[in-house]
């Protein structure tokens, strides 16, 4: 069983890399590099997610043969859900599973603010409102001029994204929140239309980047959802 791990705004694939040795050996984590970062760091990053997700099902689509699940963290989490779409699309099936953490609805967004480039200072404040982003990130100025332009990127893509109803999906979605989280309850359980294969929702204490105090208890969530899976695959 694959799992293919999409980041959240501004990481690279890197952000899951230790997750390889960490969950069970039926279990082999992919972390999906976005454009823009990481090995893709000579390709501009997008701003269409949408197209994104059509891009990465191309990409993507000779390892998802098999069996095989989505995992995303807040934009990662929405991109999960576009390319679980795009896949179905091209005929090359749904995943067992999709694992949405720290992602409202894609019925539920409000994202609306983030529709036009924010300037440095408005990235700024943005990043230090998430929580997500290293103090001394801050006070280096050859990190911020690699982070911003990526960062700004994928903010238009959550800000442009625009949501499009279409029949459910058949997978089970879980999904998971932080009790500190600027995301409502109510925006997380809207995921449930989405899917005709099952939802459950679990919030960990914390705030928008809770995996990473609960990482282990994260990691065994998603063996659990996915080993009676694998067992019958």
């Amino acid at each position: 069983m694959r799992l293919f791990c999409l980041p959240y705004s501004g990481a690279s694939a890197m952000i899951y890399a230790r997750w390889k040795r960490l969950v069970p050996s039926w279990l082999e984590v992919v972390p999906v590099e976005l454009p823009g970062r990481g090995r893709r760091m000579d390709e501009p990053p997008r701003t269409d997610l949408t197209a994104l997700a059509a891009e990465l099902a191309d990409e993507l689509a000779p390892q998802a043969q098999g069996p095989f699940a989505l995992f995303g963290h807040s934009l990662g989490g929405l991109l999960a859900f576009e390319l679980a779409h795009a896949l179905r699309g091209r005929g090359r099936g749904q995943p067992r599973a999709l694992f949405a953490s720290a992602a409202a609805a894609p019925s539920r967004r409000e994202d609306g603010r983030w529709a036009e480039p924010l300037d440095d200072d408005g990235l700024i404040a943005e990043m230090r409102r998430l929580s997500g982003t290293a103090e001394e990130v801050f006070g280096n100025r050859d990190l911020l001029e690699m982070a911003l332009p990526v960062l700004r990127a994928d903010f238009l893509l959550c800000g442009r994204y625009a949501y499009r109803p279409r029949p459910p999906l058949d997978c089970p979605i879980r999904v998971f929140g932080g009790t500190q989280d600027d995301i409502a309850a109510d925006r997380l359980r809207a995921w449930s239309v989405e899917t005709r294969g099952g939802f459950t929702l679990e919030m960990f204490d914390g705030d928008h980047f809770f995996l990473r105090a609960h990482e282990r208890p994260l990691l065994d969530r998603l063996a659990e959802g996915l080993g009676g899976i694998a067992a019958t695959a």
